[in-house]
């Protein structure tokens, strides 16, 4: 990786411009960085190498000296309403949780919310588990942020594969295709 930014926070042996190294990022990632129409906000995000057996929010906010309030999880949500299933994905810092129950179900207006299964979330969103990340997932998936996410200057999320990590403004998150910032998400 050439020309080496700041990192805003970590500390790792690699890491760089994600668009430098598409080929570390899982399919959908590296598609939505390269036909991203806002060149900026995808010349803004890093990519950080990192050990895969360190994916685990805890063990890599120690491993690597992240904030754990600047790393958020993204999570895969099955809102069923009717006699269909929706599937949307949902950004929240890692201190807090995904109000499914309420928050979810609510902004979906689902009748019953839940965690997808892990099969459906890695199989539908072309990513890793302990990697999915917002950045890349399917066109017709809601993406909830919550503002929590979208006020933080950088944040750590996924790469798509567990092996590395992006890190990106929390205001490029919120600008994703398909994302609602929500102010209750989590708790």
């Amino acid at each position: 990786m050439t020309d080496q930014p700041q990192l805003p926070f970590g500390t790792f042996d690699a890491f760089g411009p994600a668009l430098d190294v598409v080929d570390q990022l899982a399919g959908p990632v590296a598609d939505a960085l390269k036909s991203w129409d806002d060149r900026e906000a995808a010349r803004s995000v890093l990519y950080v190498d990192t050990d895969p057996e360190k994916a685990d929010t805890a063990v890599f906010c120690e491993t690597y000296g992240v904030p754990p309030e600047a790393s958020a999880n993204c999570v895969v949500v099955a809102a069923k309403r009717g006699g269909g299933t929706t599937l949307a994905a949902c950004l929240a810092l890692a201190t807090t949780r995904v109000d499914v129950n309420r928050a979810v179900r609510r902004h979906l207006e689902a009748r019953k919310a839940s965690f997808a299964p892990m099969d459906t979330a890695v199989a539908a969103s072309g990513m890793e588990y302990g990697g999915i990340t917002p950045v890349g997932l399917p066109a017709d998936w809601p993406l909830l942020v919550d503002e929590a996410v979208a006020a933080t200057p950088y944040v750590l999320v996924g790469s798509g594969r567990r092996r590395g990590k992006l890190i990106l403004p929390g205001r490029v998150l919120a600008g994703l295709p398909g994302a609602v910032v929500l102010p209750d998400l989590a708790g």
